[in-house]
């Protein structure tokens, strides 16, 4: 402990004497660790990083607003970014799951701000220095990073964005009664060839970009683990199925011409993502540059828990998750490829939003998904990582609803503020997390 205490205090002094240093002064600072990490590979159902001989199993977090805060523009705040990565690393999580960055919503949306990509083809160079910060101190960190490129919710534009630039008018907002809304709109993202050129030439731009601070190509920056199409990927109408996995095809091969040293991954929710439709699951999967599948678990959205009797649903959520993830270990098995759990979450008790709050049925949750991550370890299974959602550390909700300057939270900005994320003071959870890193 103080060991730990004397090396924050001194990267705090550090940080501070850097502050108003140039980006580039400031990343190339502190020397880097030397590791034998390299490029992830996948063989069978397994992960490998270079030098290692036994599979990489991880457990990670979603740290979707890292980029903003790596920026020196709006809402950056690097000293907070470094001290987020301190903490995580002290815990033992070393896989991070990122927003590249947020497109620009409609004016009918709650979006991130800023945003990456303003109009198309016009990025927001400050943010994409804010990744290249990122995964400059990721790198210090011997820590991974896995990328998604767009996303199909309206929370940070996505689908939306480049819908409404090929003429299809704002988006609607997704959250709440206008849900069914914006699945209509959103499947048109599918039929739409403009849009999805769109999205293409965006792709091409950030895999082929070189980091600003290191001066190493993304495509040969081993900190990055894998890219990703996009978070939660659906076709949204079953008259897209087929147009949806010749997207998933087609921008997975792009992603490879692009970059052939790094894994991809769909970002998929699992079977959930895809209509419901298991065929349709493996069939985007089964892709030969998709490397790994993907799952998320939300009990309470997909209705497994009633939001008034988290900690009562617990058993019901426990049968209903376990046979979720049995489903796509036989997928895993069958494809011969990894899966990981990259999201997954359980609100506070009460669905409290206050830091330091009770968080006995989200520490069960937790605990049931670590073990399994545990058991398929001990077995040398599939199951090869997991990545809570979300970590809010050190940041603090000022208001249930997000406004810009208020504090990053892993909850988007249409979600009430505090209600997944984990903060530092979550003593028991921050107890769970380190326990599961241990393998205990």
């Amino acid at each position: 402990m103080t060991q730990r205490l004397t090396a924050c205090l001194m990267c705090g002094l550090l940080l501070a004497a850097d502050w108003f240093m140039p980006a580039v002064m400031q990343a190339n600072r502190l020397p880097e660790r030397q590791t034998a990490s390299g490029f992830v590979r996948v063989r069978g159902p397994h992960f490998y990083r270079a030098g290692q001989s036994e599979p990489y199993y991880f457990v990670g977090t979603n740290l979707w607003y890292g980029p903003i805060l790596g920026s020196l523009g709006s809402g950056g705040n690097r000293r907070r970014l470094c001290a987020e990565l301190d903490s995580l690393r002290a815990l033992g999580v070393d896989n991070l799951r990122i927003l590249v960055g947020a497109d620009a919503g409609s004016c009918m949306t709650r979006t991130v701000t800023p945003c990456l990509q303003q109009a198309p083809g016009q990025l927001d160079d400050s943010l994409l220095v804010g990744l290249d910060f990122m995964l400059a101190e990721m790198k210090r960190r011997d820590m991974l990073a896995v990328i998604y490129l767009t996303n199909s919710w309206d929370w940070s534009g996505g689908y939306g964005f480049y819908l409404q630039a090929t003429g299809h008018g704002p988006s609607p907002d997704a959250h709440g009664e206008g849900y069914n809304d914006y699945v209509a709109y959103a499947a048109q993202f599918f039929r739409d060839e403009a849009a999805r050129s769109l999205f293409a030439d965006f792709v091409r731009s950030v895999v082929s970009r070189t980091n600003s601070l290191t001066g190493v190509a993304y495509a040969d920056d081993p900190t990055i683990m894998a890219w990703q199409l996009c978070n939660e990927p659906r076709p949204f109408a079953a008259d897209n199925a087929e147009s949806f996995v010749t997207w998933v095809r087609q921008t997975a091969s792009l992603i490879k011409q692009l970059d052939p040293h790094h894994l991809v991954s769909t970002g998929s929710e699992g079977v959930v993502g895809c209509l419901m439709d298991e065929a349709l699951c493996r069939r985007i999967h089964a892709c030969a540059d998709i490397d790994y599948i993907t799952v998320h678990l939300w009990p309470t959205m997909w209705g497994w828990a009633s939001r008034g009797a988290l900690l009562e649903s617990l058993p019901r959520v426990y049968a209903q998750c376990g046979d979720y993830l049995a489903q796509h270990d036989r997928m895993a098995r069958q494809l011969d490829k990894p899966y990981v759990v990259e999201e997954f979450g359980y609100p506070r008790d009460g669905n409290s939003l206050t830091p330091g709050s009770s968080t006995q049925a989200r520490d069960a949750f937790y605990s049931f998904v670590f073990a399994q991550c545990r058991q398929s370890r001990a077995n040398n299974g599939a199951l090869a990582g997991c990545n809570f959602w979300g970590w809010g550390g050190m940041g603090r909700p000022s208001a249930e609803e997000w406004q810009a300057g208020a504090d990053y939270l892993c909850d988007p900005p249409h979600e009430p503020q505090g209600w997944y994320s984990v903060f530092n003071t979550d003593l028991s959870t921050l107890r769970l997390i380190r326990q599961a890193v241990a393998g205990q």
